[in-house]
């Protein structure tokens, strides 16, 4: 296994960690599509919360612009060259409360239709040392890097969105040995030389 890969995080503002590998291994539940250290930042508001928890997130779907980090800028985690762009998957609502339970129901779908259907719109990006960092769930037309760019520390990648298999706007970055998901395998990662532990609130000036 390639010895774990040191990120800045991709954002600036107040976000939340959530289904980190310092928690468990793997971090979302599976070992496919290389995702056993991804790790998702949840954008907040100053108070550390996403969107109001009304009556109404019970029982229906939410527009993903009512949640504050929808549109926040993304940048480059790392220092590479862009492999791969995606950027024309919907951004689609937002599912809390019961409607989460509909939109789980259909998790199944959405990993038979494969790598895009899960990322959403997203940018993989290529280390000098052959690692590949992908971050997902951009907002739909807002990627703004093309496959072949060098990419620096902090160069902006696109918007925060909905796309893929996400309930709420937030980022999903993993690490890999490689482009093609399918056969790659997971690379650790770190932010700074530590991991944030799930519900640690991250404060990027």
């Amino acid at each position: 296994m390639q010895s774990a890969i040191d990120l800045t995080y991709p954002f600036e503002g107040r976000w939340l960690t959530q289904n980190s590998p310092a928690n468990r291994v793997p971090s979302h539940g599976t070992v496919l599509l290389a995702t056993s250290y991804a790790i998702d930042f949840v954008p907040v508001d100053g108070r550390g919360r996403t969107a109001p928890f009304k009556l109404g997130s019970l029982v229906r779907p939410e527009p993903a612009e009512r949640f504050p980090g929808f549109g926040r800028v993304i940048l480059a985690p790392v220092r590479g060259v862009v492999v791969r762009v995606h950027k024309t998957s919907l951004d689609h609502e937002s599912y809390r409360g019961l409607p989460s339970v509909g939109y789980a129901l259909t998790q199944r779908g959405r990993v038979a239709a494969g790598w895009e259907s899960l990322a959403g719109n997203h940018v993989m990006i290529e280390t000098g040392d052959g690692a590949v960092v992908a971050v997902c769930h951009l907002q739909q037309d807002r990627v703004d890097v093309r496959v072949g760019q060098e990419v620096g520390v902090g160069e902006e990648l696109g918007r925060c969105g909905n796309s893929g298999n996400s309930t709420e706007p937030h980022v999903h970055i993993q690490a890999m040995d490689g482009v093609d998901v399918r056969h790659a395998a997971a690379v650790p990662v770190t932010f700074g030389g530590h991991l944030p532990r799930n519900g640690a609130i991250i404060d990027v000036k």
